[in-house]
């Protein structure tokens, strides 16, 4: 069974994470991928470790190129050539989409910019992202997803507050590259909006993607409670700025994280405690009165939730139906039942080191399941078979080799 995305032709330029991120998902969706790489060199990302996946022979993929790139074809390509560029030409006359994620203005000086490359292609969907977008004064900056957390609000937001007697206090950036990440997933949704859009007129359009626009626009209800009050949040380490009691307490031998949404899991959760008072009192009766007292409520929590253990108050409170979840380290979360239930942990046999683990695609689609049936490519796995591709006339009936 085929995916969603079947028959739909991406041509990879990016490298990376952004891009090759959009890239993996549309692959996952069913789309096929054709990964233009550096000769001999390749993307940036398959140097970067430790940790690396080694074959028996030396061979050795990082971890991290690892990540993003399943499901793609590898071909090496000089686009600094003419002849390269040329390939590069002829491939975009039988592709759908083309990902991009050069400086502005860095595929032009080899004429696979848009404009160029649409005279070819009009039904081309041609997406490019970059730090800062395609126009504005900082246009022509790079821009790296740790300096766009810093710019774009997020650190500001992540971490302890100043007040925290704490040595690692201050601002922190996330544990992982949330500004590439969603920058690639807006990516996504961009380009099937472009095609619904094209198969309505069958035109293809350009679509100018920028890590800080994403996000900025990612800030959400942090942004929203600036914009509606004028106050600048600040760091709250793992509390919520909106809810009460929402964040990590101690238990006796582990963390764990209590989000409680609604006044019906307060009450329920004063129960649990042992506390069912606190429920009735009017200084947090509400989820507004909470907020405003949210330094009582969380020391009288905290005091009551070091006295048990993890165990003791998951189950208590997944019986209260209480959203409750201990806070996991990695070895932790994939042996959690539920992660393994849903198959998020899997292998894919690899050309050249035999086997490499893989995370699987969140989305389940009840009529076109997603099948993984490519490991990421060996530099050059394809070469041959893109090659015969470029050497395909257009406008022949000869069958496609990749």
């Amino acid at each position: 069974m085929s995916g969603p995305l079947n028959g739909v032709k991406v041509l990879d330029l990016s490298r990376i994470l952004a891009g090759p991120w959009a890239t993996q998902v549309l692959a996952d969706y069913g789309a096929e991928v054709i990964k233009i790489e550096r000769p001999g060199q390749g993307d940036d990302t398959r140097h970067w470790g430790p940790p690396f996946v080694e074959g028996a022979d030396g061979a050795r993929e990082s971890a991290y190129f690892l990540c993003a790139n399943r499901g793609k074809h590898s071909c090496e390509l000089d686009i600094t050539s003419e002849a390269g560029q040329q390939q590069i030409r002829r491939l975009v006359t039988q592709s759908d989409i083309l990902v991009e994620n050069y400086k502005v203005g860095g595929l032009a000086k080899y004429g696979l910019d848009y404009e160029s490359l649409k005279a070819l292609n009009p039904a081309l969907i041609y997406c490019s992202i970059t730090g800062f977008g395609q126009s504005g004064p900082d246009a022509e900056r790079a821009g790296y997803d740790a300096m766009i957390q810093a710019m774009g609000g997020l650190m500001s937001l992540t971490g302890a507050p100043d007040s925290a007697d704490s040595a690692d206090g201050g601002p922190q950036k996330v544990g992982v590259a949330v500004a590439d990440l969603m920058t690639g997933m807006y990516a996504v949704s961009a380009i099937l909006a472009a095609l619904h859009h094209r198969q309505q007129s069958g035109q293809g359009q350009h679509i100018d993607l920028a890590l800080l626009d994403t996000q900025v626009a990612w800030l959400a209800n942090q942004a929203s409670n600036f914009l509606v009050s004028g106050d600048v949040p600040q760091r709250m380490g793992t509390a919520h700025p909106n809810i009460v009691p929402y964040q990590a307490f101690a238990a006796k031998d582990g963390h764990l994280l209590l989000a409680v949404g609604n006044d019906r899991q307060f009450a329920e959760c004063c129960r649990i405690v042992g506390r069912p008072e606190w429920a009735e009192d009017p200084c947090f009766a509400t989820n507004a009165a909470r907020v405003e007292n949210r330094q009582a409520l969380v020391a009288r929590l905290a005091e009551r939730l070091k006295q048990q253990g993890m165990d003791y108050w998951l189950t208590g409170f997944a019986d209260a139906a209480v959203p409750c979840g201990p806070i996991n380290t990695l070895d932790r979360v994939f042996e959690e039942p539920q992660v393994k239930h849903r198959e998020l942990q899997f292998s894919l046999p690899h050309a050249s080191v035999g086997s490499v683990p893989q995370v699987g695609n969140p989305v389940v689609f009840s009529d076109t399941p997603i099948q993984y049936h490519r490991a990421p490519p060996v530099l050059g796995q394809d070469n041959a078979l893109v090659q015969r591709r470029i050497a395909i006339d257009p406008e022949s009936d000869a069958e496609d080799p990749v």
